[in-house]
């Protein structure tokens, strides 16, 4: 989940010996996750064929494809921090002065090299503490810790470095700014007990400091719960790491990064390529037809990858070349890709939902199985919208070069197969979300390899750095997510939440509390980033709804799309940022011909939350 909508960096210059020997070791520590990733892949594909084929399970292998996973998070985070690509919203900087926006951003560059330094040294106490312990099946402990010291070391070298290379007045400025901050505020919590700040005050001071200095969200949450474990002495500091290293060290989190280079893979080889172009041919004519092939296609890929920002990277790049050869208007076309993909976040293998259902303790399958018909339901309101408002096109203006009907069918056939073969396999029990998630890797790689041959060793090589890349920034924020619910629940958020939240259901019902639920879903989906939405409010709010009588599966799945619905909303939602960074458009040109297609999906918001068995019905069936 990557984009350029980082805090800016000036980045270590390449034409200098320190720049050369940094962006080297940027590549080799690139390589090397892809390799990990690729390593996990055929661990985890061969297990399952020893278990399910062979009857002899291998024992060691989900704990080895964990640590494996860890290395994946902190090293692949340190290389998109390297190339300044960590999600982050800058608006609320964007809003202040102009004159202050060099000083904010040399700040965030100090925060994101504070919080790297404190992890590392987190780290290594957490490593002296850990020798001697082992995992239950007799592994060394050290072997999960070992990957969190070096990562963070990592990290901290490239963050040093990007904030080094601004000018020496802001660069020695901030810097020294910062310290003074820090002591003053340690000097009078150590000399004036009595009038100290509370810990959960300094908490939020942080938290929004680094929300308005545009630091990526994942150090953002890093950060918040760093201060709180600097200013609380009662906590030892090697619980830090081991609860951001706790928030990646999940085997069911494998399925994220499984599943985009499944994505990748298909868009690469030509799948995805072959698919639209076949839908252009089918309903280019049909009035509003280059609408409903962006629904249909996006609904298609989300059916592999998981990952939204990949699905609007794949439909986008075929269909907007399409839109401007047409003469459409690229700018209503890119409010509905990013509508969309707030569709599309429920149609399984998609990340959220695998967040969602790992935080709240939900069925992932059943879950996967909810949000197909909530999912159609979007689908068919924007269809409607975009049939009435669209126009008819001339498919032939829509290619530069026409492929073969019968690559069309092969392309469009073997992706099919690779779609009903995921759903499949979560569906019938037999394995695992991660599980089938490394089944589609290899089955794109073979399958899809051998049909097209437009695979080559090097292309295959990139995509596994790539995803390695993704993987790393989403999953460091589900890390760092990890360990502010950690210093939350110390200061017993989750409680007065909760009590607020029964109070309210009590007063009001529980279709008024999923209505505020969706409301603070959408509000936070935006602030947030989407996935620590549900990471923090996922298992505060599931559990009072469980209370309520209302199902987790249906709570669950709007919860998603309301999320979604937030990350995708102007004026600050990500999801739409990045959307128009791919489609090369603006926000304030998308977002007036955007408004409609909100409003039918947060009308059909509003339709799922009062009919459950929408989300029900299908899972019902299943038995899940």
């Amino acid at each position: 989940m990557s984009t350029d909508l980082a805090l800016p960096a000036w980045g270590f210059r390449n034409d200098t010996s320190p720049g050369r020997w940094l962006a080297g070791l940027t590549r080799w520590i690139e390589y090397l996750s892809g390799a990990v990733l690729a390593t996990n892949v055929v661990m985890v594909f061969l297990s399952v064929v020893y278990r399910y084929f062979l009857h002899d399970p291998v024992d060691w292998a989900e704990e080895v494809a964990r640590a494996l996973m860890i290395v994946l998070v902190f090293f692949g985070a340190a290389t998109v921090l390297a190339r300044s690509q960590h999600v982050g919203v800058d608006l609320f900087r964007k809003g202040l002065p102009e004159s202050w926006q060099p000083a904010l951003v040399q700040s965030g560059h100090w925060v994101i090299a504070g919080v790297s330094a404190s992890l590392f040294l987190s780290s290594v106490l957490l490593l002296i503490d850990s020798y001697g312990q082992t995992t239950p099946l007799g592994l060394p402990q050290w072997l999960y810790v070992y990957p969190v010291m070096i990562g963070s070391l990592f990290m901290a070298l490239f963050a040093v470095a990007n904030a080094l290379n601004g000018p020496a007045k802001v660069v020695y400025g901030t810097l020294i700014g910062c310290a003074v901050l820090a002591l003053t505020v340690t000097t009078w919590n150590t000399l004036t007990p009595a009038l100290a700040i509370p810990h959960g005050l300094l908490l939020l001071f942080a938290f929004l400091g680094g929300l308005l200095a545009g630091v990526p969200i994942g150090f953002v949450l890093a950060f918040a719960s760093l201060v709180y474990f600097l200013s609380d002495p009662s906590l030892p500091m090697l619980v830090y790491s081991q609860q951001v290293m706790a928030g990646g060290d999940h085997f069911v989190l494998l399925a994220i990064p499984f599943f985009v280079l499944a994505g990748l893979l298909m868009e690469s080889n030509g799948m995805s390529s072959r698919l639209i172009e076949l839908l252009l041919r089918i309903l280019g004519r049909v009035k509003g037809g280059m609408g409903l092939i962006t629904i249909t296609a996006t609904a298609f890929f989300s059916g592999v990858s998981g990952s939204k920002l990949a699905d609007i990277a794949a439909v986008g790049g075929i269909v907007m070349p399409a839109v401007r050869r047409t003469k459409q208007d690229p700018n209503e076309a890119t409010g509905l890709l990013a509508a969309t993909a707030v569709m599309a976040e429920t149609i399984p293998p998609c990340i959220n939902m695998i967040i969602m259902g790992f935080v709240a303790n939900i069925s992932i399958a059943g879950l996967f199985m909810a949000g197909l018909v909530p999912a159609a339901f979007m689908a068919v309101t924007l269809g409607v919208l975009a049939v009435i408002v669209g126009q008819k096109i001339n498919p032939d203006e829509a290619f530069e070069h026409r492929t073969p009907m019968l690559k069309l069918l092969g392309g469009a056939l073997i992706a099919i197969i690779m779609v009903g073969m995921i759903g499949k396999g979560v569906t019938s029990g037999i394995a695992t979300s991660t599980e089938v998630s490394a089944f589609a890797v290899v089955y794109a790689l073979v399958v899809g390899g051998l049909a097209f041959r437009e695979l080559t060793m090097q292309s295959i090589a990139k995509l596994f750095v790539r995803s390695a890349s993704m993987a790393g920034g989403i999953l460091f924020i589900v890390a760092s997510a990890s360990s502010l619910s950690f210093v939350l629940t110390i200061e017993q958020i989750p409680q007065m939440v909760s009590a607020s939240m029964i109070a309210f259901a009590h007063e009001y019902g529980s279709t008024m509390f999923i209505l505020l639920s969706v409301l603070m879903m959408v509000i936070f989906g935006a602030v947030l980033e989407g996935a620590p939405a549900l990471i923090i409010f996922g298992p505060l709010l599931t559990p009072i709804a469980a209370q309520l009588g209302v199902n987790p599966l249906h709570f669950g799945t709007v919860m998603v799309i309301a999320m979604g619905l937030g990350l995708f909303a102007p004026p600050i939602g990500l999801g739409l940022f990045a959307t128009c960074a791919i489609t090369g458009t603006k926000v304030s040109d998308v977002a007036r011909p955007m408004m409609k297609y909100l409003a039918v999906l947060a009308v059909a918001l509003i339709v799922l939350v009062l009919v459950p068995s929408f989300s029900l019905w299908l899972p019902g069936k299943l038995g899940l």
